[in-house]
């Protein structure tokens, strides 16, 4: 008898043209501070920015335990950084959830929200002017700067 239940990931990361702004004042950019606070949080949302993944395979892809990777997993995803994208299925029947990030990238803007309309409109232009596929990646090295992340 086959599988009834897929045991790999079919989940894929996709990009909205669109950011959403947050500015330092917001009650979302205090979460996303806090969550990205720890090397293992910052490995893991790396991680989850390359390729989407279970639980078991960020805790296999980074040596670490899966109740800490859990843990991060959890801060992460309350913080708007990453979401579900998929659910797979173990060996043994076990219903995996598929991390990867949301379909919209986030800015983090260190100013404050009365800043955010012209803030806006000035990123639309840089956006569209360089191409929305360098955006994920100045963003992704502007926060691996920011935290002091060795690449």
């Amino acid at each position: 008898m086959g599988r009834l239940l897929p045991t790999t990931p079919d989940a894929t990361i996709e990009r909205s043209e669109e950011p959403r702004l947050l500015c330092i004042d917001d009650e979302q950019s205090t979460q996303v501070l806090q969550a990205l606070s720890s090397d293992t949080s910052q490995r893991i949302f790396r991680t989850l920015n390359e390729e989407p993944m279970t639980p078991r395979d960020v805790a296999d892809e980074l040596d670490s335990s899966l109740q800490s990777v859990g843990y991060h997993l959890e801060n992460l995803e309350e913080a708007g950084l990453i979401t579900v994208l998929d659910t797979c299925y173990s060996e043994k029947g076990q219903e995996m959830k598929v991390y990867g990030p949301p379909r919209e990238p986030l800015v983090l803007f260190f100013g404050p929200s009365d800043d955010q309309p012209g803030l806006t409109a000035a990123f639309e232009r840089f956006a569209g002017a360089i191409g929305l596929t360098a955006v994920p990646l100045a963003i992704g090295q502007a926060l691996a700067r920011l935290f002091g992340a060795d690449e």
